[in-house]
């Protein structure tokens, strides 16, 4: 066993799932699309800065722009825009649990619109996380759940999803260089919601402001980003997934000792669901490029 994959994956499992709880604090303090523009420019400029040190350029191939400026768009501004704007009414237990499911959204839209044909073990899989969110989202919508901004996460999967399936076969070149222009490609597409849904919206700065986007930044935004290249030139892009089913499980119990979120048994049985349909979706991939 590779000891220090295991450790890189969980690491980033870890980090992707506590950036809902730093969402959140900032989310319900602050105005969201606005703290997301701020955090893209201090990103992009900080990723920038340091492909450049690396070597980095940004002469890239024609399809790594369209990447850039796809997962720009997708990933930043519609996944991250849609998720932010939605947490300041929908907890960040909830909003990880749908994002969770981007792993199993991928594979059903690469069934539907790739041809992609998945193993009996995939089909399972994809049935249990599915029915492991509707268990925990039904429960929470009748717990006072907001229908609304659920449905904005749901959107923000769909896009992000997308984005993933249509970059597939880039080269990976100045990746650091590419992550950086994302950001920007974000900040862009994000500040005219932000000015004409947010104008006149009080902004307070608090420290507590201030740390979670400090936070975001850091950690999900920079070092998230090159523990996950880190970790698929180790072990490759497909094994790497897998540990995406450690994030409904993290989610949940970091907004509950960060925020002191309430939860329920239906929470803890459907991440786990969640997570075996996951694991489940990953290992049948594993499987078939092995025997590919």
């Amino acid at each position: 066993m590779d000891l220090r994959a295991v450790a890189m994956g969980v690491g980033f499992a870890l980090i992707w799932a506590s950036a809902f709880t730093a969402t959140r604090v900032v989310a319900i303090a602050f105005p969201p699309l606005t703290a997301l523009v701020i955090r893209f420019a201090i990103s992009g400029a900080i990723g920038i800065a340091l492909a450049r040190a690396m070597g980095q350029d940004w002469r890239l191939s024609r399809a790594d722009w369209r990447a850039l400026v796809i997962f720009g768009i997708c990933q930043n501004g519609l996944y991250l825009g849609f998720a932010w704007y939605a947490m300041q009414t929908v907890e960040a237990s909830a909003a990880a649990i749908i994002a969770s499911t981007m792993p199993l959204v991928v594979a059903v839209m690469g069934w539907a619109g790739f041809g992609d044909r998945p193993r009996p073990m995939a089909v399972i899989g994809l049935i249990l996380g599915f029915l492991g969110v509707a268990l925990t989202m039904g429960v929470r919508i009748t717990a006072g759940l907001d229908p609304f901004g659920a449905m904005l996460c749901v959107f923000g999967v769909i896009a992000l999803s997308l984005a993933t399936l249509s970059v597939r076969g880039t080269s990976g070149r100045n990746l650091f260089m590419v992550v950086g222009l994302q950001m920007l490609v974000g900040a862009a597409v994000l500040l005219l919601p932000a000015l004409l849904l947010e104008r006149g919206m009080p902004i307070t700065v608090t420290p507590t402001v201030v740390v979670g986007i400090l936070y975001s930044i850091l950690m999900p935004g920079l070092f998230a980003t090159w523990l996950w290249i880190a970790l698929v030139q180790r072990i490759g892009a497909v094994r790497a997934a897998t540990y995406h089913f450690l994030s409904p499980i993290f989610g949940i119990a970091i907004a509950v000792a960060w925020l002191g979120e309430p939860f329920g048994i239906s929470d803890v049985l459907g991440a786990a669901i969640v997570a075996l349909g996951i694991l489940m979706v990953q290992r049948a991939r594993i499987a078939q490029v092995q025997g590919a």
